[in-house]
């Protein structure tokens, strides 16, 4: 049940953006997104807990039927950069405007694009961003190591400033987040190429074992510290993979073991209590393989939680 958000949350604006896009995945339906959670009513929650949410945008983006991938090492480069260019512009105005950007995806790969306009907001007012990373993979691959192609198992690697210098560099600056400034959580699913380059990175990391051993309390409050200490705050990007199958089976890529249903929800209140959410987008939800839209119903629960959603 909906209950009254905490403050100082209540009366903030709230740009939603849709980016229906699956041109980096491997599974179509991503695309699908941005329509699931507005049918799961995520919005009508918000203006429930007294946010003002804006008339909602949607990018164009092309249709894979209408494209070939040129480079089978990094499939749909063009198209990709073009919709992440075009998201940092949109999220970078959103800010300037004063709204919260609530970002609807689409396949990891808008990533790119979301967090390339709040780095560039921020570097504008020299500011820098922390970034909180919650996914069962850890998307840092490049060209040269990934096994697929797929530009959706590579936008953190970017974001860091690795990997193709025109995804790294949109927005006209690389890196967009510093290491340090980094925290992947919920990992239990890594290429070979991918451990060693998490490794070697210096981002934070928390597999699945650790949250099991410590609590998922504890990690991601140790996680918003490390990720608000000397910067403006955080991006969250939720990737819907990160949560156990059993609770969300909309994905493309479902790994067992992750989140529980509480483990989730106090994921998300944490968040909320930490004040220092600047931005936040969900990817990878895959409504053609979901259970009657269950997993976006759960991602609005979610959300609302992030947001502000108090028991008491």
């Amino acid at each position: 049940m909906d209950a009254a958000a905490t403050p100082p949350a209540a009366g903030r604006t709230i740009r939603i953006l849709g980016v229906p896009m699956d041109l980096g995945a491997s599974h179509r339906g991503t695309d699908m997104g941005p329509s699931a959670l507005r049918i799961a009513g995520v919005a009508d929650g918000l203006r429930r807990l007294g946010y003002r949410i804006e008339r909602e945008q949607d990018l164009v983006v092309p249709a894979m039927e209408t494209r070939a991938p040129a480079d089978p090492a990094l499939r749909f480069q063009p198209e990709i950069l073009a919709v992440c260019t075009a998201l940092a512009e949109a999220v970078g105005a959103a800010l300037d405007d004063g709204a919260l950007p609530l970002i609807y995806g689409g396949d990891h790969s808008i990533a790119m694009g979301s967090v390339a306009g709040v780095a560039g907001h921020l570097r504008r007012r020299g500011e820098r961003l922390g970034l909180i990373w919650f996914d069962a993979h850890g998307d840092m691959n490049v060209p040269a190591t990934s096994p697929s192609g797929n530009v959706h198992g590579m936008p953190l690697a970017h974001l860091l400033g690795f990997g193709d210098p025109a995804l790294a560099g949109i927005g006209g600056f690389a890196p967009k987040v510093r290491p340090e400034d980094v925290v992947l959580i919920g990992l239990r699913d890594l290429d070979a190429g991918e451990r060693r380059v998490i490794r070697d990175s210096g981002v934070g990391a928390y597999t699945m074992r650790e949250i099991d051993e410590r609590g998922i309390g504890a990690v991601v409050r140790e996680a918003i510290e490390r990720v608000s200490a000397g910067t403006a705050g955080f991006h969250l990007s939720f990737d819907v993979d990160g949560l156990d199958p059993e609770i969300a089976p909309g994905v493309g890529t479902p790994v067992p073991g992750g989140l529980g249903y509480r483990e989730a929800h106090l994921f998300m209140e944490c968040v909320a209590d930490s004040g220092r959410m600047l931005s936040c987008e969900v990817v990878e939800l895959n409504p053609i393989l979901d259970d009657r839209n269950r997993s976006a119903e759960l991602v609005r629960h979610l959300l609302l939680s992030a947001f502000g959603l108090a028991i008491l």
